[in-house]
């Protein structure tokens, strides 16, 4: 197993990360474990990393290790994880002395089991409200929202600390009966990288736009229930702005059907997933960004936004409003309002204090600082 080199305020200890979806998949769930890794591994931590195993991937660290998976009857890149880790993969697991699930299903249930059969701690991170993701299940929808708030409280309390990145989905947990001592630690990202993004003409023409046209940027994934549609009828009342989006999901033909039928389609770009390297430049050549989703439990897109300096319209909600911390605009969930706020968001330029906020809350080293004294403090609980 590779060894991360040693740090100077921590000692070494090794921890499993134990995550429902990886590599190949770019979702805010990978970057999260990826940019913990990486500052854990700063700090002279060892990190092993369980995650579903893809056809044909065959270029992971040796760090990682891959259970068996299969295809989900629905069109989509998610894997059913198979709970198995074979004699070898057991042996890279020796050692292990605190684990950490980043999901409350096959694999948090592996973590849970693992961590509990060698006497170690459980810690857990809810990175996503599952209840707002009913909709993909082939069951009615309102006994899924309930199964799996039922889940998440379950699991949450069976755990020794659980990790949220705002206070606000501190909040939900709280109501939905969970008791377990819960920590809140923002996620983080690599600040000084999206600050660096260089505006271009090369960049807006990715962006679809041409001279001084504004353009509205969009990461992350297209699924309803990013509540993207709300965008396209925010540009459908600004006919002088542009919209591009980044990211895939299942929703995009049904985004390009809306654009198509409001009369805006040669107006909004769909770019697709694109590398996370691709990613600074295209925030620095924006003039605006839009955040419609009010299920995200913190939207690590709008920590980038902030990063770049972008001014950022946000649907009000806890999340976004705890978020931003008075940085960028919220508009309530109305296209009227939302192009109101758009075009003054534009008018108004880029937001420098934006840029102190965000290496001030959202910095990998900081994660990582913090997820490591919640490390201590669980540990040192254990051996009392």
């Amino acid at each position: 197993m590779m060894r991360a080199p040693r740090g100077e305020c921590a000692p070494t200890m090794h921890v499993a990360l134990f995550t429902e979806c990886y590599h190949p998949i770019r979702n805010g769930v990978v970057a999260s474990v990826d940019s913990l890794r990486d500052g854990l591994r700063e700090h002279g931590v060892d990190v092993t990393t369980i995650a579903p195993n893809f056809p044909r991937r065959h270029d992971d660290p040796d760090d990682v290790v891959r259970i068996p998976s299969l295809p989900l009857p629905t069109p989509t890149a998610y894997r059913l994880c198979v709970p198995y880790l074979n004699a070898a993969d057991r042996e890279r697991l020796r050692g292990v002395e605190l684990v950490h699930a980043h999901s409350a299903f096959v694999t948090g249930w592996m973590a849970n089991v693992f961590a509990r059969r060698r006497g170690l701690p459980l810690v857990f991170t809810y990175h996503t409200r599952l209840d707002a993701y009913a909709h993909y299940a082939p069951f009615e929808p309102h006994a899924t929202q309930r199964a799996l708030v039922e889940l998440t409280r379950r699991y949450a309390n069976a755990a020794d600390a659980v990790v949220v990145p705002t206070r606000a989905i501190e909040r939900v947990l709280r109501a939905s009966g969970v008791r377990a001592p819960v920590h809140v630690v923002p996620s983080g990202i690599d600040v000084a990288r999206f600050a660096a993004g260089r505006r271009s003409g090369e960049a807006r023409a990715v962006l679809g736009a041409r001279a001084d046209e504004p353009v509205v940027l969009s990461v992350g994934r297209l699924g309803a229930e990013k509540n993207l549609e709300l965008a396209l009828d925010a540009l459908a009342a600004a006919p002088d702005l542009r919209l591009a989006l980044v990211g895939e999901g299942p929703q995009r033909g049904a985004l390009a059907e809306r654009a198509a039928r409001l009369g805006i389609a040669e107006r909004v770009r769909f770019l697709g997933a694109l590398p996370p390297a691709a990613l600074p430049d295209l925030y620095a050549a924006a003039d605006a960004f839009v955040f419609p989703s009010t299920t995200d439990t913190q939207g690590l897109v709008l920590a980038e936004a902030l990063a770049a300096g972008l001014p950022i319209v946000a649907v009000d909600g806890e999340v976004a409003r705890e978020v931003l911390a008075e940085h960028g605009r919220l508009a309530p969930a109305d296209p009227a309002a939302l192009a109101r706020a758009l075009e003054a968001a534009i008018g108004a330029g880029r937001d420098q204090s934006a840029v102190h906020l965000a290496f001030s809350r959202f910095t990998v080293g900081m994660h990582a600082r913090r997820i490591l004294a919640l490390y201590r403090e669980v540990l040192g609980a254990r051996a009392a």
